[in-house]
């Protein structure tokens, strides 16, 4: 046991370089370009799906609450944020890359989260035409100040101090999550693994889906953790990743006052990341290499 937790210790300390330079390098990009990106998501129009999903697979703390503001302020389509939340991947870039996970893996997941993105924001701006409960759009002030009262975010602190609060976050969430996978190897064993609940066909991506519901960077952490102690199948990381959506959640909620439309909008996502990690265990199941 004492083994056991030094080096669950040792490990994670080993992460920190990695982890404190990659956040480094998305605290430079974020600072640089974060104007930029929220211009063109709010002259995307009908295409906003589309771009929403592309610049919300860049690991950047605050679009998906910026996309929460601009939804909240009519600026953006429904399709438009749900893509916007699928395809954010919020802290799992960083943890894949501090693990030393295959650039394969990585890039395997943000085209899936990207495509159904794209897919599913199109498809829910074109059924809200349909029945025609698209809402007038009406450009409002933003409220993108909200974004920084979070802690999760330090957006007006400078980029190294952002990025050493950033990676010391992560760290610690990292610890936990590696002493627990740790633990149950320890006391389960590593043939028992796959008879856990959690690696289960459907039970899996609907516990992974629960646990993508957590509004804030643990999520993401907790879950792409899970699959690499191979703890989760490859479905149900998909399925949660695609239900977490980091802070945005927090500030739609905070910014939009229809809750009941804010519960819908919680729901489409869940629901979507649960039907896509199960079709995505089902489709690995019949031997298809995705």
């Amino acid at each position: 046991m004492i083994d056991m937790i030094l080096d669950t210790v040792i490990d994670a300390i080993k992460l920190l370089p990695f982890l404190f330079i990659t956040y480094l390098i998305m605290e430079y990009i974020e600072h640089k370009t974060g104007e930029k990106t929220k211009n063109i998501i709010k002259k995307s129009g009908k295409f906003g799906p589309f771009f929403g999903s592309i610049l919300g697979i860049f690991p950047q703390c605050g679009f998906s609450a910026a996309g929460a503001n601009l939804y909240g302020g009519k600026v953006i389509t429904l399709g438009t944020l749900v893509a916007i939340f699928l395809s954010t991947s919020d802290e799992m870039i960083p943890v894949l890359i501090s693990e030393a996970a295959p650039i394969s893996l990585m890039l395997q997941i943000i085209a899936i989260k990207l495509a159904i993105g794209i897919l599913a924001g199109f498809g829910i701006d074109l059924i809200g035409n349909l029945i025609k409960r698209k809402q007038k759009e009406e450009v409002v002030e933003e409220e993108i100040g909200n974004i920084c009262e979070h802690e999760h975010c330090h957006c007006e602190e400078g980029t190294l101090p952002s990025a050493i609060k950033h990676t010391l976050h992560i760290f610690f969430f990292i610890l936990i999550i590696s002493f627990a996978i740790n633990m149950i190897i320890y006391w389960i064993g590593e043939e028992n693994l796959s008879n856990l609940i959690l690696n289960m066909p459907v039970i899996g991506p609907i516990i992974a889906g629960l646990v993508g519901l957590i509004p804030n960077c643990a999520g993401s952490v907790i879950l792409t953790q899970l699959y690499l102690g191979q703890v989760i199948s490859f479905g149900s990381m998909i399925g949660g990743l695609l239900v977490g959506s980091g802070i945005g959640i927090l500030i739609l909620f905070r910014i939009n006052k229809d809750m009941k439309e804010n519960l819908k909008i919680l729901g489409l996502l869940y629901g979507i990341g649960v039907v896509c990690g199960i079709m995505i265990d089902w489709i690995i199941s019949l031997g298809v290499v995705l």
